[in-house]
């Protein structure tokens, strides 16, 4: 099994450059980053984990200058977001930039997407919280078509492009209906998400990793129903504090990589953790 890392990326701790270059040194196969544009301070949504919001979400870098920088001083360390806001984006903005970093990293990157869950951050972005599913799987279609090797147009419920010569193009080859880079949905296991996932993604990006006994045969399921490749399926648990036993557990379900989380501090913690979490590595857990 691979072991990539996610961590929130502030303008408080270690930086991407650092970080990267020591996850490479190590033997981890990635880097995933979070995103999130700005936290209002009057805001009635909770915080999903309950309590007061870590500080750190409203200090984060942004996910594709910071992989950027990852990038240019790594060679084979994977690059990828957890999550992309996709509906916070103006579509054809977002396939550029996407198309741009897996270009320059030799098709390194994951696109890892999801919802969101603070209803006023998406709101000061011209969301419609009770459509913003259905405006994120609009939107993939539109970069899908701006991906695609021959010009072709979108034209959504959402939004729209015209047939265009848009360059770079994601390394990865279209594979099923997917175009563009390896693509994760993230988001909490139901009929609706399992659909999305089998209609234009490469699998899932179950955050906590938690309840997969039960939730992956169903995805499996749903998966070959669409007409999917049953061995084409990737399920990545996210932000995983990991164990000896649940790394075990994970592979006994056929899961090849595992997301586990770091703090968001600075390079002595972060660095310390490196070497505890490396003896998943070390042990062949991993």
């Amino acid at each position: 099994m691979r072991i990539a890392v996610t961590i929130f990326l502030t303008d408080e701790t270690i930086t991407p450059t650092r970080l990267a270059r020591e996850l490479e040194t190590r033997g981890y196969s990635g880097l995933y980053l979070p995103e999130h544009t700005h936290i209002p301070v009057e805001r009635a949504t909770p915080y999903p984990a309950g309590g007061d919001l870590p500080r750190e979400y409203g200090r984060t870098l942004d996910p594709f200058v910071a992989l950027g920088q990852a990038a240019a001083v790594t060679e084979g360390l994977g690059l990828g977001t957890g999550i992309t806001l996709v509906a916070q984006h103006d579509p054809i903005g977002l396939a550029k930039q996407i198309a741009t970093l897996d270009h320059l990293s030799g098709g390194r990157f994951t696109l890892g997407l999801g919802y969101g869950w603070n209803v006023e951050e998406a709101a000061d972005h011209g969301v419609e919280w009770r459509t913003r599913r259905d405006l994120v799987r609009d939107r993939m279609g539109l970069m899908r078509a701006l991906w695609s090797e021959e010009p072709v147009g979108h034209d959504g419920e959402f939004g729209s492009v015209r047939p265009s010569f848009a360059f770079p193009k994601p390394v990865q080859k279209p594979r099923g209906p997917v175009v563009g880079p390896r693509t994760l949905v993230g988001g909490a296991a139901g009929p609706k998400l399992f659909a999305h996932i089998a209609e234009y993604a490469d699998g899932w990006l179950p955050i906590g990793g938690r309840g997969l006994s039960e939730s992956v045969p169903v995805l499996r399921t749903v998966w070959e129903d669409a007409g999917r490749d049953p061995s084409a399926l990737r399920v990545v648990p996210y932000a995983v504090l990991p164990t000896p036993g649940k790394l075990a557990h994970y592979a006994e379900l056929g899961i090849e990589e595992t997301v586990v989380q770091l703090p968001s501090a600075g390079e002595p913690e972060v660095l310390r953790l490196l070497d505890e979490y490396g003896t998943f590595l070390a042990d062949g857990v991993a």
